[in-house]
């Protein structure tokens, strides 16, 4: 600051007026920027503060036109994963197309009711960051819900595995249970024929 101070001519051992000059640099240069949507709050906050309009340089943002907003969507887009380049192009036209539309029912509304709705560049904005965010939030739900498909189709083949596994067991135990059936019955058989000739023996006797 010294440096400029004594090129435009100021002392450097007057430390006021090279404060003097360093103020009046600021006051040159210094640009403030004041953004404000449109509607009743602008207008309390004018009367309140009138230096507002009367101290500034308003500059009224029109609309942007559709080819801004088709390009503004393909660049907020361009990192989403989508199905296909088909529904990339579609999601990209839908939402200037959505943005007008509502435009359009807003100018209907304010002709109708005398009711102002307001929608600015900013609200394509937050509508884009809507559509990405309910896009996330819907591939998480259909992740999770692939995930326990996923599980349950595991958990189903495990046990259809382990019931093919029992019914093998389960052959192989009849097998035996028949065999040893049929052993119990001719073991009966033999059992009855002894006891007849014991009682019959027993009765010789008597």
């Amino acid at each position: 600051m010294r440096t400029a101070a004594k090129s435009a001519g100021i002392p450097e051992n007057q430390p006021d007026l090279v404060y003097d000059f360093f103020i009046s640099r600021v006051k040159y240069n210094l640009h403030l920027a004041l953004c404000f949507s449109p509607g009743n709050k602008l207008r309390e906050r004018a009367s309140k503060f009138p230096a507002i309009v009367n101290c500034t340089i308003i500059d009224w943002f029109q609309p942007w036109p559709r080819e801004a907003l088709t390009k503004v969507t393909a660049e907020s887009l361009s990192d989403i994963e989508m199905p296909s380049e088909e529904v990339r192009n579609a999601v990209v036209e839908f939402m200037p197309e959505s943005f007008e539309q509502v435009n359009k029912a807003s100018e209907e509304v304010q002709f109708t009711d005398r009711r102002y709705i307001y929608t600015t560049p900013k609200s394509f904005l937050e509508l884009i960051k809507l559509f990405k965010n309910m896009l996330a939030k819907r591939k998480d739900e259909l992740e999770k819900a692939k995930h326990t498909y996923e599980e349950g189709v595991e958990r189903l083949k495990e046990t259809e595995e382990l019931a093919v596994k029992l019914a093998e067991e389960l052959k192989v135990t009849s097998v035996v249970v028949e065999e040893k059936r049929k052993t119990a019955d001719e073991n009966a058989v033999k059992v009855e024929a002894a006891k007849k000739i014991v009682e019959a023996v027993s009765y010789t006797h008597l």
